[in-house]
């Protein structure tokens, strides 16, 4: 058993699909093939089913993959335990993020980061917050950036921002117009009847929202939804309806087609964490990254 037929399994089972395996891999779809056979002839077990439109872990595939997972992730640490035992300055980080932080906050602190350790290679993994606290707790990713609560008890986190929740209108909403006329706050009760527009489900800022109404005492009637929030304040502003929005989102939003953006009363809130494995080694690469970002927030007074 080779070390690169465990890479190859583990892709497999992510992609769920030979030829997107084969791509992020850099091999041909046939040698992928034949490395797997080649595994599961040794092993003496099937690993995946294999259909004309679809590739399928078996049992016995699932705790191999999971098994393999590990593997690699410990013979990563190791590596990175080795590069900062000789103060190698080179390195790799893999940084995970739900997108809409991610288009927030990276830009205030990647070039920091680069120009402080420009060696060290960061790849930044934007996913759904509930894919991302899955990849981080398998070592997929080193450390993410996510808002609380956390799923995956296996994770621990530092604490980064309380990042407002604000509500957003089209600009002739009756509430609006009142906010404008006397300061006058929302009350999130004041929204059960409304139609809200929201990001796809498995997104963390959806939960929240749908849990700020719960809360208020009713289920939001979500009309319309979307994976960019960019786009779910088009449509607001285009009277498809209403939307939560984190601050910092709103903050940088000024184009032809935005919402107008309005205070709830009480400020709701999202607590934003930087999160990692528990008992996962964290390299000199990754404590410099923690470091950084808080240090930006910290610089960054609109951050608060």
């Amino acid at each position: 058993m080779e070390l690169r037929q465990l890479q190859y399994a583990v892709q497999i089972a992510l992609e769920r699909n030979f030829s997107r395996a084969a791509e992020k891999l850099h091999i041909a779809q046939p040698s992928l093939s034949q490395q797997l056979s080649k595994l599961e002839r040794e092993i003496g077990v099937l690993l995946f089913q294999r259909s004309t439109n679809s590739v399928e872990l078996t049992h016995a595939g699932s705790i191999f993959v999971d098994k393999a997972q590990a593997i690699l992730d410990s013979l990563e640490q190791l590596k990175q335990e080795m590069e900062d035992i000789s103060q190698m300055k080179k390195g790799k980080l893999v940084v995970g993020s739900m997108p809409i932080t991610g288009s927030t906050i990276m830009p205030y602190v990647l070039p920091v980061f680069q120009a402080a350790y420009p060696d060290i290679e960061v790849v930044l993994v934007e996913e759904t917050s509930a894919n991302l606290e899955k990849l981080t707790t398998s070592g997929q990713t080193d450390i993410s950036l996510l808002s609380l609560p956390l799923q995956e008890d296996s994770l621990v986190y530092s604490h980064l921002l309380e990042e407002e929740i604000v509500i957003a209108f089209p600009p002739s909403h009756p509430l609006a117009k009142r906010h404008m006329e006397n300061g006058e706050p929302v009350t999130i009760s004041e929204l059960e009847s409304e139609a809200f527009i929201a990001l796809k489900k498995g997104q963390g800022f959806r939960k929240i929202n749908v849990a700020l109404c719960q809360e208020a005492g009713f289920t939001p009637n979500i009309v319309f939804e979307s994976s960019n929030m960019e786009t779910v304040q088009s449509l607001v502003a285009a009277g498809m309806g209403i939307a939560f929005v984190p601050y910092l989102i709103a903050k940088r939003t000024r184009s032809e087609l935005s919402p107008i953006h309005l205070p709830l009363r009480n400020h709701p809130s999202r607590t934003l964490v930087i999160a990692h494995r528990r008992g996962r080694y964290l390299s000199k690469a990754a404590d410099a990254f923690i470091e950084t970002i808080q240090a930006v927030m910290k610089e960054q007074g609109s951050f608060e």
